[in-house]
């Protein structure tokens, strides 16, 4: 089964902000010259956790850093946008970098910053799917009309168009199998935070509704898993490096949580420290072999066919991530071609 692997990037904050964004473009133009797939970036606010809160600011800078390498937001959060502002931004970003725009979209896992920007969480799912069909008419079409209970337009003229036709391709952050169905009908691609076991029921079932619908599988959308990924000459180096870089990220991930005493749902909540977290098959650090055996242990248990690396998380340096995407372009990835 041919594998493909990307990077995923929370954009989480590990060190002075007026270096912060520069160093990220350096990585992104290494995710480039050595063959990633896709760059995907999150959508957070109100936290270190996402110093990246306008996704379509920063990936506007990444198109021009960047070749060949595709890239998109995982997701935008669809109910803190007006549906023809993003409209017009998607279709700028597609043509800005000649049609490598991935469009994911999704409602916000975190109710807390739905709520801070005065939306009720109870309504983001109802907004979310009216948004999505807004955003969908309106990249094929030169007029949108669409009537709903939170958007409504008559005749609005669309000047913009996006390279990739009827629009980007679209992802979705996945959690449960239940969401299948309505992916593989629209030929969503997805990507889970889960365990190999837990994503297993979800490619398991893309399979067979994939295979349901008469597609063929060689058309398969992507379907994978996000990774902490740190590779140094050995296995001690790169632990050491990967545990406090992990314990500093999860404390941004889970700062608004503890803050407000809520925490999210147990299936999106990282254990402690990084040694569990690659006990369960969600993160791994070590020399290229190991790195190369936990992959394809990934890979094949999941039943995935793209792995997203996080490679820059916490604390852990610019020269430290780029020392670990060189070694796993040079050494990890030619085991998959």
């Amino acid at each position: 089964m041919p594998v493909r692997f990307g990077v995923f990037d929370h954009m989480d904050r590990g060190g002075p902000l007026a270096d912060f964004f520069q160093d990220r473009l350096r990585l992104v133009e290494a995710y480039d010259r050595t063959g990633f797939y896709g760059y995907h970036v999150a959508e957070h606010h109100a936290t270190p956790l996402g110093l990246a809160p306008s996704p379509s600011v920063w990936l506007a800078a990444v198109a021009q850093h960047t070749q060949r390498l595709r890239f998109g937001p995982l997701v935008y959060t669809l109910p803190l946008y007006h549906p023809l502002r993003l409209i017009d931004e998607i279709c700028m970003l597609d043509q800005l970098s000649g049609g490598r725009l991935l469009l994911g979209v999704g409602r916000g896992i975190s109710p807390i910053e739905l709520a801070y920007w005065g939306l009720d969480p109870d309504l983001a799912p109802v907004m979310y799917q009216e948004s999505l069909q807004v955003l969908l008419a309106g990249l094929d079409t030169s007029e949108l009309t669409f009537e709903g209970q939170h958007y409504q337009y008559h005749a609005v003229p669309i000047e913009l168009a996006p390279v990739q036709r009827p629009h980007p391709p679209l992802w979705y952050g996945i959690g449960r199998a239940d969401g299948v169905p309505w992916a593989a009908q629209h030929r969503v691609n997805v990507v889970a935070n889960l365990p190999p076991t837990q994503m297993r029921t979800i490619t398991d079932r893309y399979r067979t509704e994939w295979a349901r619908l008469g597609h063929s599988i060689d058309d398969l959308p992507f379907m994978g898993v996000s990774r902490h990924v740190v590779v140094a000459d050995t296995d001690q180096q790169a632990l050491e490096l990967a545990r406090p870089a992990y314990r500093m990220w999860r404390e941004s991930f889970l700062k608004l949580w503890i803050k407000h005493g809520r925490m999210p749902n147990a299936q999106a909540i990282f254990p402690p420290e990084f040694d569990e977290a690659e006990a369960q098959g969600r993160a791994v650090a070590g020399s290229p072999g190991r790195v190369r055996d936990f992959m394809r242990r990934v890979v094949s248990e999941s039943g995935i066919n793209y792995v997203l690396c996080r490679f820059a998380f916490g604390n852990l340096s610019a020269d430290a991530a780029l020392q670990s995407v060189f070694l796993f372009a040079r050494e990890v990835m030619p085991a998959f071609y």
